[in-house]
């Protein structure tokens, strides 16, 4: 008797919990502050660089452009089924936190490093790492410098209010090395006092140096020294307030990610659409799959994003690959099934 008991518990418990996953899903989403101001405004502010070629600049179209902005895209399209439907505010690296803070932008995709203090004290949620980077010092290539111990003692020029700033102190003062730096608030000034020999080297990321690099007039008149300062995890960040919108901002960058993996691009989506794999079924919210109503969202929003901006691979390809001016290799940003860090939770 006791034991016809216990399994009738475990049935009732086990009916109980598929009955309330049942209700739940059932159940209308209610939407975060900013996801909800989002909708009713019918677009997504969202802050990038006021001009980082690859990552985020304004094309002669006067259309913003780069790696970086198209994760502004995707959020839009996740949200509100448009990739256009986003308001871009530049900003400046002293003015991000308090960009944030204010909640002046929705989100922000701005080559931005995940930090312990920022993460501690912008009152903002970093999402996921979207692009692995690494300090890096660039100089003049007739200087014949190619190691940071023939630095000491001379002129760099460094962005302030940036991990950069502190990154280089630790590093000459780990190697018991002495420099002057010479600061700028703004980024392009910082390269083309450089440019113009009021600095011996250069540092930011080291994408952040291709770009610059590849953009000027006489490209090989600069090296960029074979050595790595930092980690510099890249990556969009949100005000706290909204832990449902952080959410969607996660997902829809680890759709990008799956999608790649999958093999589903933004040419051949329709060819998936309707395949019996129950993985990709999930995952495009086809069939009984809830897929975005959880966070609020059309049920096929990964559709809508791989559609109209591309998986990972492709965005990186688009601002970054071998058949734009920057060349940039994957190396960490591959797929992890590839040797890289992309990875991407389990849709299900």
């Amino acid at each position: 008797m006791l034991r016809r008991l216990a399994v009738l518990l475990v049935l009732m418990a086990v009916l109980l919990s598929l009955f309330s996953v049942a209700v739940a899903q059932d159940q209308p989403v209610t939407v975060g502050p900013i996801t909800q101001r989002i909708i009713d405004r019918g677009s997504l502010i969202c802050g990038v660089h006021p001009g980082l070629a690859g990552f985020g600049i304004v094309n002669d179209a006067g259309e913003y452009e780069g790696f970086d902005v198209d994760f502004c895209r995707a959020v839009a399209a996740a949200i509100l089924g448009d990739a256009q439907a986003v308001e871009f505010r530049p900003l400046e690296a002293a003015q991000r936190q308090a960009a944030i803070q204010s909640e002046e932008v929705d989100m922000m995709s701005r080559n931005t490093t995940w930090t312990f203090s920022r993460d501690a004290t912008w009152g903002a949620t970093f999402g996921p790492t979207v692009f692995y980077d690494g300090q890096g010092l660039a100089v003049r290539t007739e200087s014949g410098i190619t190691t940071i111990e023939e630095l000491d003692g001379l002129t760099i020029c460094v962005q302030s209010g940036t991990t950069t700033e502190l990154n280089l102190a630790d590093a000459f003062r780990a190697r018991g090395l002495s420099y002057t730096p010479q600061v700028f608030a703004e980024a392009d000034p910082t390269w083309s006092a450089f440019v113009e020999g009021r600095c011996d080297a250069f540092t930011t990321d080291k994408s952040g140096i291709a770009a610059y690099r590849a953009t000027s007039p006489n490209p090989s008149d600069f090296t960029i020294l074979d050595i790595t300062l930092s980690k510099e995890p890249l990556g969009p960040l949100s005000p706290q307030s909204d832990a449902q919108f952080a959410d969607i901002i996660r997902w829809t960058l680890f759709a990008l990610i799956q999608a790649e993996e999958f093999g589903i691009t933004s040419q051949n989506i329709d060819e998936f659409i309707g395949s019996e794999d129950p993985a990709i079924q999930r995952f495009l919210g086809q069939g009984d799959n809830p897929g975005g109503t959880l966070y609020g969202l059309a049920k096929d929003f990964t559709v809508n994003v791989i559609r109209q901006v591309g998986n990972y691979g492709e965005i990186f390809d688009r601002n970054l690959g071998p058949d734009t001016p920057f060349g940039l290799a994957r190396g960490l940003n591959a797929l992890w099934t590839d040797g890289g860090l992309m990875y991407s939770p389990p849709f299900r």
